[in-house]
């Protein structure tokens, strides 16, 4: 078991609960790799009561296992980008993204990332951590981003993830009127070509599943609540399109008109999920930014 109070980002302190092997506690209860088990025994990392013990021996119940995390920081360039980070422990940092912000460097956006501002949040901290995405938003997308410090944390959030036990929530302001106040999209999303961008329906898809839930209905438009059960790339923008509902501001699948929106009106607002070590439950929610608020009250205007 994980006492909250032992925690470090650099160590992770547990307290066997039974006899056992010290290599299946490590692979079976921690979700350690046997990779990574193998460094922790050619570096010395592991301690069972404050002594260095080879993973092959056993240990008995009630004993402290100590794991060192040592890990060299990701290069990217730390920039004070006045990022808003909403939870920190020595698992996980939780940020809400502004619009126009990506979330990791690429070729035509080196500098200005999450994953600046982040490194230079990790530096002020005197930490020294290797950042790492667990979920991630299109530039345009505005809301909640999960950063692990460390590899156990991205893993077990991953699993979290892919058994669907993380809830995650997003708001949208789609063209038209959504009728049914709430439903279940359930369409397979395809990526018709290696380089292709954008997405479509199609029976050879990944199986995906939005639900829906209407806000408010005004003139010819909708706020909506979604829920993903599954993660698939631009799967709201995709799902909500196919229903003739594209988000206001979405150049690939919606409807575009400047004077409302400069972007998508899609915002990451609500997060659920288990800390990865306590695994008490953790929730989360980012206001809607300034840009969908005026987006809301120019179409409330219009009624």
């Amino acid at each position: 078991m994980f006492k909250k109070e032992l925690q470090k980002y650099n160590l992770m302190s547990y307290t066997a609960e039974e006899d056992i092997i010290l290599k299946e506690l490590l692979l079976d209860r921690l979700g350690f790799s046997v990779r990574s088990i193998s460094k922790m025994k050619r570096n010395r990392t592991v301690r069972v009561n404050g002594e260095y013990k080879k993973p092959s021996l056993s240990v008995k119940k009630g004993d402290l296992i100590e794991v060192e995390i040592n890990e060299e920081m990701a290069n990217f360039e730390p920039q004070d980008l006045d990022m808003e980070v909403l939870y920190d422990d020595f698992d996980i940092i939780m940020v809400n993204k502004p619009p126009y912000m990506v979330v990791h460097p690429t070729k035509s956006h080196f500098d200005k990332t999450v994953a600046n501002g982040v490194t230079n949040f990790i530096i002020k901290k005197d930490e020294k951590v290797k950042v790492r995405f667990v979920n991630r938003l299109d530039m345009n997308t505005s809301g909640l981003v999960i950063v692990a410090k460390n590899a156990y944390a991205h893993h077990v959030l991953s699993t979290d993830m892919g058994k669907n036990l993380v809830e995650k929530k997003y708001i949208a302001v789609v063209k038209g009127i959504i009728d049914k106040d709430e439903g279940t999209i359930d369409a397979p999303i395809y990526r018709p070509t290696d380089d292709s961008i954008k997405r479509i329906i199609d029976d050879r898809g990944q199986k995906s599943i939005t639900h829906y839930k209407v806000i408010k209905r005004m003139n010819d438009s909708t706020v909506v609540e979604l829920k993903l059960e599954t993660g698939r790339t631009h799967q709201i923008r995709v799902h909500l399109a196919h229903i003739g509902h594209g988000i206001i501001g979405d150049e690939l699948y919606g409807y575009v008109d400047e004077n409302l929106i400069k972007r998508q009106a899609l915002h990451a607002y609500s997060l659920k999920f288990e800390q990865p070590r306590t695994r008490e439950e953790l929730s989360f929610e980012a206001v809607i930014p300034e840009d969908m608020k005026k987006l809301i009250d120019k179409l409330k205007m219009e009624e």
